[in-house]
């Protein structure tokens, strides 16, 4: 269940297609910001609108160190994350709310 805490998560374009990694400290409202294209941002120019994968932190600083080995990682490691909490890829957002 979703609690409000600092996030890291992965947004796609469809299975195995374009990915994106962010951090936030508002995961509801970062995800409707991609999905609704409320910003200039590369999820917004590869249409990165499903929330495919997130992980909680209890506080932003854990959060951006993880991001920041994600997005250092490899594709092939992004991927088995995501099929690791959701093989199907589905959007996560409304299990959000």
């Amino acid at each position: 269940m979703y609690e409000h805490h600092p996030a890291v998560y992965i947004m796609a374009n469809k299975r195995n297609g374009t990915l994106y990694v962010g951090v936030t400290s508002d995961l509801i409202n970062r995800v409707y910001q991609h999905k609704f294209e409320e910003i200039e941002s590369f999820s917004k120019r590869y249409q990165c609108k499903l929330l495919v994968y997130y992980e909680q932190y209890e506080d932003i600083d854990t959060a951006i160190a993880r991001e920041k080995q994600l997005k250092g990682g490899s594709r092939k490691n992004k991927l088995a994350l995501i099929e690791s909490m959701n093989s199907e890829w589905s959007d996560l957002y409304n299990s959000l709310l």
